[in-house]
Formats: C-alpha cells, structure tokens, sequence
C-alpha cells in the first residue's frame, strides 16, 4: 500500500492550475527524483505532500502515522544555537526540552535542570536523546558547535540530521547539493542509498540524479508524469512523448486553420453551413485558446570584447596563508587565452582565494602574479551580491539605459530579458518576488551583457533547470574567451573544462588536463577532495592494461548467440516497460485494490531490472 496518494489534485497561484489533475503514489523505499522547469512547481508539490499547504481541489490520502519531513533549499529563520539545539529542534516539544537541558548543564544551571528533567521524563525525551545523538555520530557532527559559525556545507549537513532524526516514512529534499562540495555529494549519494523510507527529491546536478533515483516524475504545464527507471530512459522516453504531440498539434492546428477558412467564405456558403460544423469549430477554437505550450528555452548570447593578450595570467611560486594555515604554497602555472579552466576542492581548502589571487583581487604573500594585456572580466558571483535588491529585475540589467547592445546587435532590455524566459510583467517585479533559478537566470542576463573576454563564474548552476544549464554548457563550450570556473558540478566540469586546478591540501594545487573525470584518472593518488571509498573502482580502472586489445579473449559459440539475440529483448523488455508504464499513468489505475497496483509496480520493477541486467551483459561480450 503506497503511504501517500495524491488523486485529482489541482493547486492555482494565479492564471492557470500550477498543478493540474495530479495524481501520484509514494511507495516505501523508493526514491523519486522530481523534475521540471523553474517555476513549474516543484517546491509547491513538496509542500503539499508535506502538508504545509492544501490543494484546491482533489484530495491527499496519507497512510496512517506516516512521518513527513522536509529539507528546505536555505536555512530556515532563528536557526541558531548549538548544533544539538538545531537538530533536536526536528523533535517538537521534546526536541525543546532536550536543548534547553543541555543549555542549563553547560551553564552548570542545575536549579532549572530538575524542572527541566521532569518535562523530558513526562515526554519520553531520553529515548529521544539517545536518538539525537545517534544521528549526530552517523553524520560526523559536534553537537556543542556553534550554528552559526559552521561553513555552507556543514549547515545543509545539520539540516539534514534535523529532518532525520525524527525517522521520517517520506523524507523531502529540495536542492540537497546546493554548497556541498564533492565530498560532501559523494558522501550524500551514500546515505541517501542506505536510507530505508521513501525519499522525493529536487537536484540540479545530474550524477546525483542519476545515481540516487528509482523513478523520475515530472511536472510539465501542471500535469504530472510518473516515468519508471533511471534517467536515460526518462530522457528516451520524454522526446518521443513530445515528438507524438508536437505531431498531434500540427495536426490539430491544420484542420482547425481548414475550419476557420471555410467559416470566412462568401456568403452562400455562409446561408449554407452546417451548424453542427459550426459548433465543432467553436469548440476546437476554445480547446486551442486553452493548450499551455512548452516553456521556451533561455536564448544566450555572450557579449565580446576584443581578443586578450595571448598570455591572460602568470602566476611564479606564488604562496598564501591565513595563519598558521597554508592554502597555497609555491605555485606556478601559466594561463592562455581560449584556456577553460576549473577549480576543483573541498569547501574550505582555498579555491576563493586562489581565485582571487589570479585576479589580483589579493596579493600573494610571496611569488608573483602578472596579469596579460586588454582584459575585460566578467564576474559571476555564486551569493547573488552583484544583484541590487532594491532595483527589479529590469534595473539590475538596464542600469538606467533602453538597450543592450550584444555583439553588435542593440536589443531592448524588455526583449533582451525575454531571452532569459522574463515576461514584461515578471521583468518589473520587485526581485525580492523572484525564485532563485530566476535570480541565477537574471544574473546569467546581467553577466553576458557586459562585453568580457574572461569569464569569471563562481556555482554557476545552483538552482538552474536543466534545459538551461545544457544551454549554458553549450555557450560556454563555445566562448572565444579564457573561462574561470568553479563548480561542484562534476558533469558541468567534465562538459565544459580543458583543464583543472585542484587544491589537495597542505597549499599543493595539482594541475591537470581536461575535466573531473580526467582528473582522476590522472591523480597518482587519493587526494582530500573525495573520500577514498569514493575512487576505488577509479583504481582498478587505471590499473588496467595499456594494450586493451591483448587481453580481449574470442567469444564462445554460446556468447556469441547470446550477443546477438541480446538486442531482441533489450526491445522486448523497453517495450513492455513502456505497456506497464502506459497503464500506471492511466486515470483508473489507481482504483484498483492494493494487491493489484503492488503486484504490478513488481512486475515493472522486475522487468527494469531484467533490462538492466542485459543493458550490463551486453556492454560486457561487446567488449
């Protein structure tokens, strides 16, 4: 039985149903990656299985004593206190008790502790205690650390012990690798896969998509679709569905373009028309004035200054430190221009500062840095600090002017905005109104306005979609310039960088040739910024031998049959994955009893796994 339902539920901000008829079943133990444009309703529908907010219309079934927690994309208000006061706040009444005792016993407070024990008592909170700390040692966190002062990475790690820690059946994530650096992702991946409940999550990063989902629902002009399997067959399977009704519309749009031309014929036609045509016409007119069209994609442009000097930076055994603590010591390297280059490390290990240092925003303790001649910098910035909050998105952008002028092209700002998906009405709305995958665009529309020829981009992909952050991939591939970046995102990096610099401890930056993947391919050991359960199947690839083609051994008969009927039922099984499919997304299916729907969500599980399975086999005699 799933432990939660959603049937026929509509949710309306304004204008037409965000969330439109949706219907939607939770199981235990799956993990369910929600997917969609920014602002087609994400966050909403968490919100609505968690209850924070009610439907409009249709209902929302929850399995009895089902726990729902939700992680939230930023730190929620008043957060602050001990780490343990933080978590334990995930608690309720309990949780409350149990921080204000270990306030009172670190103050030595012992006349208000017994007033304090006997409401835990009452309340059941040692059991609970012993909970918090348990959750606490899983997660390698010091519960008497102060909040506020932890790092970006390490509070997303206290929230998520804090939506844990009361064992919730539906755990919800909303952008759970936004500041994490690589490390911290890989070591999510891990406890999210060991997580026994259910998990409904939304990321940007696709590695981590593709690596934690079992199912993929996606949220598209307010309908939802649910598509069983990993993300490649998401992406198979959605062209076709789009292909089929980009056909059916023109179709439509055809015969309905047929029926209006014969309307506005003469007037004996006029004396001698069908009145049943008549009404068929008006209602086709009042189905297509209600077809939502797909959201269009952002149209970037990168404005260019004239080319830099062949050299842009040179940095000679350059060495900083804050402290006692050495970030940089003695390095060198030389940049060139059309250089696209990354900046790869755990938070904390110096990748701002070096950065800084390249663009002579700091002086190096020692060493020297030369920058090269006529640069124009362009300069991202991951916390949004460029954007006035008082000005709206128009003003950010215009700076008092009508026009941009991009490449020789002068665009209004209006039209120019309309490129990064802002309608007239959203472009003069306070940007205190706008999400943050509208901040991110208006901030991309901000940067590519001003003529650069290096480009300087600090997260550049945190809470983008991902229609737009390949189309950012693509701009990015394709700038004349010399490219500065850093990223999180291993897929991101592997798309765009020719080369990485990696701060590995102890102030050595390595340097290396092409993207993450390179990267460690290349590494002649495990360094900090991945742990090192992380790399072992890295390991055994390098370790491979050089001359692949001597250790290949001839197939049997046997295989070789086998090889060839393996296409077969690769088709066999894509075909009756997408018949089980079909059917879950029909309007009935889930009235059905509940031995029925479970017995055929195993079969559909069954028949991925099948295909998984020869998918493997295959990659396996074809090599």
């Amino acid at each position: 039985m799933p432990l939660m339902t959603l049937n026929d539920v509509d949710y309306s901000v304004g204008g037409p149903l965000l969330l439109d008829g949706v219907e939607l079943a939770i199981e235990r133990g799956e993990r369910v990656a929600l997917i969609g444009r920014n602002g087609a309703g994400k966050s909403t529908l968490m919100r609505l299985i968690d209850g924070e907010i009610r439907p409009d219309d249709g209902e929302i079934r929850r399995e009895q004593g089902v726990r729902v927690t939700r992680l939230e994309q930023e730190v929620p208000a008043g957060a602050d206190g001990s780490v343990f006061d933080v978590v334990a706040g995930g608690l309720g009444e309990a949780g409350a008790a149990l921080a204000e005792y270990h306030r009172l016993l670190h103050a030595e407070d012992y006349d208000a502790l017994a007033d304090v024990q006997a409401r835990i008592e009452a309340l059941d909170g040692w059991r609970i205690d012993q909970r918090v700390t348990e959750v606490l040692e899983r997660l390698q966190l010091d519960g008497d650390a102060e909040f506020t002062r932890l790092s970006g990475g390490m509070k997303r790690r206290v929230l998520l012990a804090r939506a844990v820690v009361s064992a919730p059946d539906i755990l919800l994530l909303d952008e759970p690798t936004n500041h994490l650096d690589i490390a911290a992702i890989d070591w999510l991946e891990g406890f999210l896969k060991q997580w026994p409940g259910a998990i409904v999550f939304v990321t940007h990063d696709r590695r981590f998509l593709r690596a934690l989902a079992t199912r993929i629902v996606e949220i598209d002009r307010g309908k939802v679709t649910s598509w069983p399997g990993d993300w490649h067959n998401y992406v198979r399977r959605r062209e076709e569905r789009l292909n089929a009704e980009a056909q059916e519309q023109a179709r439509f749009d055809k015969l309905l373009a047929q029926e209006e031309t014969w309307i506005r014929q003469g007037i004996k036609a006029r004396r001698t028309r069908d009145e049943g045509r008549v009404r068929r016409l008006e209602a086709m007119r009042n189905e297509r004035a209600q077809r939502r069209d797909l959201t269009g994609n952002v149209r970037m442009a990168a404005a260019q200054a004239n080319a830099s000097g062949k050299k842009v930076i040179e940095l000679k055994d350059v060495s900083f430190a804050f402290g006692e603590r050495r970030l940089i010591d003695g390095f060198s390297t030389t940049i060139f221009r059309g250089d696209r280059v990354g900046l790869i490390g755990a938070n904390g290990t110096g990748k701002t500062t070096l950065l800084k240092l390249l663009l002579g925003e700091l002086q190096p303790q020692s060493g020297e840095v030369k920058a090269g001649t006529q640069l124009q910098i362009a300069y991202f910035d991951q916390y949004r600090a460029t954007l006035r909050e008082d000005w709206n998105a128009l003003e950010n952008v215009a700076e008092g002017q009508d026009f941009v002028e991009i490449n020789g092209t002068r665009k209004h700002v209006i039209g120019y905005l309309q490129d990064f998906l802002f309608t007239p009405e959203r472009a003069r709305a306070p940007i205190t109104r706008l999400s943050g995958g509208e901040r991110n665009r208006l901030l991309l529309a901000k940067l590519f306005a001003q003529p650069s020829n290096l480009l300087v981009m600090d997260e550049p992909t945190n809470d983008l979609d991902v229609e737009t952050l390949e189309l950012l991939e693509e701009l990015l591939a394709e700038y004349p310039g010399t490219l500065l970046l850093v990223s999180h995102d291993r897929d991101f990096l592997d798309n765009v960088v020719t080369s990485t610099l990696v701060m590995e401890g102890d102030g050595h930056v390595g340097e290396y040739i092409g993207g993450y993947e390179d990267w460690l391919r290349q590494r002649p050991q495990p360094g900090t910024a991945l742990p090192a359960t992380t790399l072992a199947p890295k390991a055994a690839t390098t370790a491979a031998p050089a001359d692949a083609t001597a250790t290949r051994r001839k197939l049997s008969y046997k295989d070789q049959r086998e090889l060839e009927q393996l296409p077969g039922r690769i088709e066999q099984l894509e075909a009756e994955i997408a018949r089980l499919t079909s059917e879950m997304q029909g309007a009935t299916f889930y009235q059905r009893d509940a031995a029925a729907i479970a017995a055929h969500g195993e079969q559909l599980r069954t028949a991925q796994e099948a295909l998984d399975a020869a998918y493997q086999r295959w990659t396996e005699l074809d090599a």
